[in-house]
């Protein structure tokens, strides 16, 4: 299937995977990148990285995925000034204060809000927009926090475990529309997300999940786990007794 080489849109233009896959692209060809993200004006780091990879040009859209009335509009504004994404990376999210979700209804919602609502809002109008296209490519990061929720994390969790559902659901609903869904299971990645935590086992970098993502892309795979051994591995620990389950940590 290969990459397509035109405009690519990182929903999230401060994520350091959105940011990694999105240099891959450009080193690969796709030579217009647009960073959507809240105070876009504060993104010379990442456009120097994005330029230093071979992008020629890098755009910049002011972007809030908690407003989901704003959404239609910074795709329009999108595609208007570059045209429409070849390739859209959603690398928006938070993880989230656990303990707090758990006393705090108001923190538990604003996770899945970010998680799972504004994912679900801002593909919807992505597939619309690419189905009536007929081409482009959705890049959809879920997790295996998601594939069986654990008592550590279950607030992300869950919303990573909706979101899952979710892409895979849509996945389906494009096939044959020439629109392609790729949906990354990345176990534990060591970033500023994660910063001060303990890495899980069979933990990956940034780094690492672009490769797997722009391989995926490369593919014709409608998934990719990261590091691929977790697929094995979760296909195992689904099987685990809950008394357990409930005692493993994040």
């Amino acid at each position: 299937m290969g990459i397509d080489t035109g405009p690519v849109l990182v929903l999230g233009g401060r994520s350091e995977i959105g940011t990694a896959v999105a240099a891959r692209l450009a080193a690969r060809g796709c030579g217009t990148v647009v960073l959507a993200a809240r105070r876009a004006a504060d993104l010379d780091e990442e456009e120097a990285e994005l330029r230093r990879a071979g992008a020629t040009t890098v755009g910049r859209v002011e972007f809030d995925a908690d407003d989901l009335a704003g959404h239609a509009a910074a795709l329009a504004e999108v595609e208007e000034r570059f045209g429409l994404p070849a390739t859209v990376v959603v690398a928006f999210g938070v993880l989230g204060d656990q303990a707090a979700a758990e006393r705090d209804p108001a923190a538990a919602v604003a996770v899945v809000h970010t998680d799972y609502t504004a994912q679900v809002h801002v593909l919807t109008l992505l597939a619309d927009r690419l189905r009536a296209a007929g081409r482009g490519t959705l890049v959809v990061f879920s997790s295996v926090a998601g594939v069986r929720v654990r008592r550590a994390n279950y607030v992300y969790g869950s919303a990573k475990a909706g979101l899952d559902g979710f892409a895979s659901g849509l996945a389906d609903a494009l096939a044959g529309s020439g629109v392609r869904l790729l949906l990354v299971r990345p176990g534990f990645v060591i970033g500023r997300m994660t910063a001060g935590m303990s890495p899980a086992p069979f933990s990956s970098t940034p780094d690492q999940v672009a490769d797997a993502v722009v391989a995926g892309l490369g593919s014709r795979r409608g998934e990719v786990w990261v590091p691929a051994v977790l697929r094995p591995v979760f296909f195992l620990m689904r099987l685990l007794p809950r008394p357990l389950w409930r005692r493993l940590p994040r």
